[in-house]
């Protein structure tokens, strides 16, 4: 088979840890771990989160006093992917002994008059308590909303419609390279009235870039992998229920918070209309489980996965 996985930037930095590199070297090591199973068996693309990481060098930058101004968040993503790719090629070459593994900057398209840049929902950073949040907020022009019992930045998140370096990355996934692109959904470009690339202000979701890059490379199955065991029903109520196995009819019958959850449901809901094929979400360190369809939550056509011992 050949999976994309959309490796959750909680599930290499979780919440609550502080974002020192030596913690998150560890954490892509686990991650390697898990993914490596995979991969010994399927042909596997790996794009990731960069939410916390990005969040921090913005505060770095915004910060430093030999700066004019800090630097874009295009520019901040591209930092994030190469930072965190490297992270995860040393780890998977470690985990994959003779494979060939590549790790890739990759720019998405977005639309220059997406209405996300007037309602930013896209979590970025560290978490903080309310009055921090506010504190900083303040300080800096940020907006802020609350994200579980804490609170964090949010910036706009506009749609991606293409990554750009798609048909390279087709090409060596043909190959049998492990390839680990699009990394935060890929750096944030418009094409400017000549018609040549330029970066933009946004963090792209990359549950939503995983899901338009598992269609275009034609990929069998869609993770979604993170830091929960699987979507619930009535979340934070008394009612609360596990989802096991779904379609996306069902799935989009219910609500779920537009920062955190919602870009999830939505990208696997998608992957799934659009090409009839499978998609989960889940717990990375289950990724092989979810794949064989005894954890995390399957959403097909019909809610039935081949794979799966159990409906």
């Amino acid at each position: 088979m050949r999976v994309l996985v959309a490796l959750g930037g909680n599930a290499l930095l979780q919440r609550g840890q502080r974002p020192d590199a030596d913690l998150q070297q560890d954490n892509v090591c686990v991650a390697a771990a898990a993914l490596a199973e995979l991969a010994r068996e399927h042909e596997l693309v790996i794009t990731h989160g960069n939410g916390p990481q990005v969040g921090v060098l913005a505060l770095e930058s915004a910060s430093d006093p030999n700066l004019s101004r800090p630097y874009p968040f295009d520019t901040l993503g591209a930092q994030t992917q190469g930072m965190i790719g490297y992270w995860m090629l040393q780890a998977l070459q470690n985990a994959l002994p003779g494979r060939q593994v590549i790790s890739m900057i990759n720019q998405t398209l977005v639309s220059a008059v997406d209405p996300a840049f007037t309602e930013p929902t896209k979590f970025v950073g560290q978490v903080y308590d309310r009055e921090e949040a506010e504190r900083l907020a303040a300080e800096n022009g940020w907006t802020v909303r609350p994200d579980g019992p804490y609170w964090r930045r949010v910036v706009p998140s506009p749609r991606p419609q293409r990554v750009v370096e798609t048909r390279l990355i087709r090409g060596l996934v043909r190959d049998g390279v492990v390839a680990v692109c699009a990394g935060g959904g890929g750096i944030p470009v418009i094409r400017n009235e000549k018609g040549q690339l330029q970066g933009i202000e946004a963090v792209i979701d990359k549950d939503l870039t995983g899901s338009m890059l598992a269609e275009a490379l034609e990929c069998d199955a869609f993770l979604i992998l993170t830091d929960v065991p699987r979507v619930m029903k009535g979340f934070g109520t008394p009612e609360q229920q596990e989802i096991r196995h779904t379609t996306p009819h069902e799935l989009r019958e219910l609500d779920f918070p537009a920062g955190s959850m919602g870009p999830k449901v939505e990208a696997a809901c998608h992957f799934v209309e659009t090409t009839g094929d499978m998609a989960a979400i889940g717990r990375l360190d289950q990724a092989q489980q979810i794949l064989e369809g005894t954890a995390g939550t399957i959403i097909t056509p019909n809610a039935t996965w081949p794979l799966a011992s159990t409906l």
